[in-house]
């Protein structure tokens, strides 16, 4: 059984407390009024080279193209339409952006754990030999959907109530001056948004939850039906989760720009959330084999989450690369407006993630003995978790708080939250079961399990 170290307690209690002080800060100093976000924006207005773009759209923006084709940044044309101006705009942003930097760390940690319950049930599907071992790793980590899940919804919840103006859409005044969104009103309905939502996490969790009891009973159990029953839920599961975890990219994140869309954007965040939550994995089980728990996984079992590692980087590759090369190439103002705004507000943390979520990945993860180094595979695996991490930022950021943007306080502040938070629930959901299974049919193929 494993005993959750007081340090570890600590550590995660000081990370939320400074997170939330961190947070507070962000949001008592956000403006009230158009002539304090004035005064904030005054020192930098041209910080980040686009000083006459602050505040437009209230970071929504739309591509135009003049008589030679040549894009350029515009406001939204929904914001335009009802007549907000350009300051008002700009208090819209600062005041997004303790919301965004919460939301993006929220949904970040969340994901995560969402990315490992899709791979554990896809080694419970499949049956897999050699992962059992790492199964109450999975759960423990998994566990983390309750709270986080709460969270998630309680923002959007917010959001639907106007407490910030991240999901523009929402506005009435708004949809009604927009003859695009006038089309998605069946769809996007903030009630109907909320509905889906409980709809998204009320079938994760009980997967989870249902599948975790069964993974303890059949330890206790004198056959293998516990076991079986777990399968075909996992089965079953798994095309629940391929539809739901689609639409929920789609309304969680791709509606912050409700004019842009891809049809590659579900497969997109899936690969981010899958390959998050398999490092992740990875790290937990080192950090245990460290502390002399789990001394039956041997190096095989980390090099194949390696491997799951580096492969999952090149899949999330391959479609960043499709998304991006389609809609460049296209050239249509409605779906390059958002390549438009990263690129002209985002070049650091845009091919940043870039940088650390394929570059690297590939040249040091492609040796396969280096997959065995457990503390090259610690390494490696974090800065996985920030490019990813980025890459959240990247889809959320531009949407809500346009060019005025920075990763300061309230950006820490959330990474420290719920990174606190995360690692408090997932040690304290670990201690509480043995980290091995006992009746597992393909249990001695895990022990015995070598690459």
């Amino acid at each position: 059984m494993y005993t959750f170290s007081n340090n570890l307690k600590i550590g995660s209690f000081i990370a939320m407390a400074v997170g939330l002080i961190c947070l507070a800060t962000g949001f008592l100093t956000a403006p009230s009024t158009v002539e304090e976000a004035k005064a904030m924006v005054a020192p930098h207005g041209d910080d980040h080279g686009h000083g006459e773009h602050a505040g437009e759209g209230g970071g929504h923006s739309t591509a135009v193209f003049d008589g030679d084709n040549e894009v350029h940044a515009s406001g939204d044309e929904h914001a335009e339409g009802h007549g907000a101006s350009h300051d008002e705009h700009l208090l819209h942003q600062l005041q997004n952006r303790p919301w965004a930097a919460l939301y993006v760390a929220a949904f970040f940690f969340f994901m995560i754990a969402l990315g490992v319950l899709a791979f554990y049930a896809i080694q419970r599907a499949a049956q897999a030999g050699w992962s059992p071992l790492l199964f109450r790793v999975m759960e423990g980590i998994t566990a983390y959907l309750v709270p986080g899940g709460i969270i998630v919804f309680v923002i959007l919840l917010l959001s639907v109530l106007h407490m910030n103006h991240m999901f523009v859409w929402m506005d009435a005044d708004t949809v009604a001056n927009d003859a695009l969104l006038q089309g998605k009103k069946g769809y996007l309905d903030p009630t109907f948004f909320l509905i889906r939502a409980l709809v998204f996490l009320g079938g994760w969790i009980f997967y989870r939850e249902y599948s975790r009891r069964l993974s303890l009973a059949q330890d206790d159990s004198d056959n293998n039906s516990n076991f079986v029953k777990n399968f075909r839920w996992s089965a079953a599961f798994l095309v629940f989760y391929l539809v739901t975890e689609s639409m929920m990219s789609w309304d969680w994140i791709m509606s912050l720009d409700p004019h842009w869309f891809s049809t590659l954007f579900g497969w997109y965040v899936f690969a981010s959330m899958f390959v998050s939550g398999i490092t992740t994995i990875a790290i937990v089980t080192v950090y245990l084999k460290s502390k002399g728990y789990l001394t039956e996984v041997n190096d095989s079992h980390i090099h194949d989450l390696a491997k799951f590692m580096f492969g999952i980087s090149i899949f999330w590759t391959y479609l960043w690369f499709a998304q991006f090369m389609l809609i460049w190439y296209a050239n249509i103002p409605e779906e390059v407006t958002y390549y438009v705004a990263r690129f002209q507000d985002y070049k650091l943390p845009f091919f940043g993630m870039l940088a650390m979520n394929f570059i690297f990945p590939l040249l040091v993860l492609m040796n396969s003995d280096y997959k065995r180094i457990n503390w090259f595979v610690i390494m490696t695996g974090i800065v996985v978790l920030f490019g990813h991490y980025l890459d959240i930022f990247n889809m959320v950021m531009p949407a809500t708080v346009g060019d005025q943007w920075s990763l300061g306080v309230p950006e820490i502040g959330g990474i420290l939250f719920f990174g606190g938070l995360f690692t408090f629930w997932v040690f304290t959901a670990l201690s509480k079961a043995p980290l091995q299974p006992k009746r597992n049919p393909f249990l001695e193929e895990s022990r015995q399990f070598h690459y």
